[in-house]
């Protein structure tokens, strides 16, 4: 599991005309929580962040944070929300929470389908449907899987992959119900498949993902493994 030290900053104040002051300064407002402690407005600097988040690990990056003129008793801690300007989409606020890397937590993993297009339904004209693009998980946060894969390939037209067929690492397992569908592979649509008997050129498979947008747009950074994890104890 990846893990970085990330040097943040107290801040006096958790107003949003300081809050201004930081983003202005090149930082990024935050807020750190932790058990039996109280919330405490911090910052951190923005490309040192997206520096983290560039990691395989994505926003399920284990953070060794190093407060500046405050010791802490624990600082090793998860990203648990990252928001978002509605206008830019650049990040405007983070919440940290602190975690024992000895408790079990929970946290999003993405999905990534493979072999898509060697599939038998997608052959046959079939459509593939990620029905989730992430999973909540329950393991030791140095157990925290970068990816979950589900491979397509055997699929045929109207076969699903199911909760309790996900191919998990040892100490990790899916909160979702065993029967709940990932992915499955559906008929076309009416007005595809009528495309297809006029003469329409060929659709290629499509993978359709309920999902999320880029973390981070241009001028932010290039890309982000897949985004944010949330934990829960």
């Amino acid at each position: 599991m990846e893990r970085v030290t990330l040097a943040v900053t107290k801040r006096e104040s958790d107003g949003s005309r300081q809050a201004r002051r930081v983003r202005r300064a090149g930082e990024v407002p935050a807020v750190l929580y932790g058990q039996g402690m109280k919330p405490l407005a911090i910052s951190v600097v923005k490309r040192d962040l997206i520096k983290a988040l560039l990691t395989k690990a994505g926003e399920n990056v284990i953070l060794d944070l190093n407060v500046q003129d405050l010791q802490l008793k624990e600082s090793t801690c998860l990203i648990k929300d990252i928001q978002h300007n509605p206008v830019t989409d650049h990040i405007s606020h983070v919440d940290f929470r602190i975690i024992s890397l000895t408790d079990k937590i929970r946290v999003k993993v993405h999905i990534v389908v493979t072999h898509a297009e060697e599939s038998e339904g997608v052959k046959q004209g079939g459509v593939l449907d990620l029905i989730h693009y992430e999973v909540e998980v329950e393991c030791l946060p140095t157990a925290i899987p970068q990816k979950i894969e589900v491979n397509a390939k055997a699929l045929k037209l109207g076969q699903a992959v199911h909760a309790h067929e996900l191919v998990l690492p040892e100490g990790v397992v899916c909160q979702l119900p065993a029967d709940e569908v990932i992915a499955a592979i559906h008929a076309p649509r009416e007005e595809e498949a009528a495309a297809t008997v006029e003469g329409a050129e060929a659709v290629q498979p499509e993978v359709i993902e309920k999902g999320k947008k880029d973390e981070l747009k241009e001028g932010e950074a290039a890309a982000v493994p897949a985004p944010a994890a949330k934990t829960s104890k």
